[in-house]
């Protein structure tokens, strides 16, 4: 009988000792969450560690807000759509990461998809992200959709996918226009040979339907997709779109791809601007257009006032500039041929002397214009073209 309160307290003892080991687990386990690594072997239970890395879909699920997931290189192998959730958001003063570890080179491949619209490869439905440094490849539909708002996408390649390959839009049919996706910014980015079995489909960056205002294309480099290098499309059912700015940027051999395929149904314009005769005044700025299957920029019905300054179109097989109504405001761009004859330019709207338009001869800018096109991305991420060995300067 003594002794039963003595075990009493040895259990009350133990239950406590427990419950305090159980609470430094716990809190351990939530400061891990704030870093997980991701590995193409990894397993879903697993810890996440360096040495025990995760999926890339439970890091998701368990990452804390203003986290970061470290993917080691390698190809990762799937057949289903990796998602980041609408409530799974970051904050503007802390993005929630995806990047490689350390210098390695992270390929996510979705060649197990099929063809079908809803068979995307990373999908993008949360906010306040930070994407970067990865390749998506061969998914059965875009290879990055962004569904969410005030996220970065940087340094990424989305390549072989069978439709455009990095887009924007609403995350579903439902969503109102207050929460379309906006303010996100494509930096540095390259997307190429992208093609759908239509041939009419695959861009290689979209912004179109239904998408918000703010959203920015920085750096990026869209070539040899089956389409269009950009298309900011609208239709009469959705309506307008928020006006896009694309800036310091690369448009080539659009509507063939790298195999010199070509689909007649293709566009393969290397902006595409508008559609359905809906007005929204977008940023095209220190853009360059080289040698595009159809126009180098193009309204596509667009009448509003665009902002078109600065650009640099040559040798695209019909227009450079093609703008047959509108309002929209040029200054200082050039249009040169040297090797594709095409068509004069039609630019319909305010337009000064400070622009050299090709209208059967080169203006004195062309000069410092021919020859083979050359890019790279230099270290802090700008876009660096050259032409004939020549750095361009917009």
């Amino acid at each position: 009988m003594e002794l039963r309160p003595l075990v009493a307290s040895l259990g009350l003892l133990a239950g406590t000792l427990a419950a305090v080991a159980s609470g430094t687990t716990a809190q351990a386990a939530t400061q891990a969450a704030t870093t997980v690594y991701v590995a193409p072997s990894g397993t879903e239970d697993a810890a996440g560690t360096l040495a025990d890395p995760t999926t890339l879909a439970s890091a998701i699920s368990r990452v804390a807000a203003g986290g970061t997931i470290y993917l080691r290189g390698g190809t990762y192998a799937y057949g289903q759509t990796v998602t980041v959730p609408q409530d799974a958001n970051g904050t503007a003063s802390a993005r929630t990461t995806i990047t490689p570890y350390a210098s390695e080179k992270p390929v996510l491949n979705f060649a197990a998809q099929s063809e079908n619209s809803s068979n995307r490869g990373l999908q993008v439905n949360g906010s306040y992200w930070h994407i970067k440094g990865i390749v998506v490849e061969h998914a059965g539909d875009n290879g990055i959709y962004i569904g969410g708002s005030n996220n970065i996408v940087e340094r990424t390649v989305t390549r072989f996918n069978r439709d455009t390959g990095l887009q924007l839009g609403r995350i579903s049919s439902s969503t109102p226009a207050s929460q379309w996706p906006a303010n996100n910014l494509i930096l540095s980015a390259e997307s190429h040979d992208n093609a759908d079995s239509d041939g009419e489909d695959a861009d290689g960056f979209a912004a179109k339907l239904t998408t918000g205002t703010g959203n920015v294309f920085r750096y990026a480099v869209s070539h040899h997709n089956i389409d269009d290098g950009w298309d900011l499309y609208t239709k009469t059912e959705t309506g307008a779109i928020g006006p896009v700015t694309v800036e310091d940027s690369l448009a080539y051999g659009n509507g063939t791809l790298s195999d010199g395929t070509v689909n007649d149904n293709g566009d393969r314009n290397g902006y595409k601007l508008g559609g359905d005769g809906i007005a929204v005044d977008h940023v095209v700025r220190r853009s360059i257009a080289f040698k595009n299957g159809h126009h180098g920029f193009t309204y596509n019905s667009n009448p509003g006032t665009m902002a078109i300054s600065s650009n640099l179109s040559v040798d695209n097989a019909e227009r450079n500039y093609s703008f047959d109504k509108g309002t929209s405001v040029f200054r200082s761009n050039t249009s040169c041929r040297f090797t594709v004859s095409g068509s004069n330019d039609k630019t319909v709207g305010n337009a000064d002397s400070s622009n050299q338009f090709w209208t059967g001869t080169n203006g004195s800018r062309c000069s410092s214009y021919s020859g083979a096109l050359g890019w790279s991305f230099a270290s802090d991420g700008k876009l660096a073209v050259t032409l004939g060995g020549k750095a361009v300067t917009l």
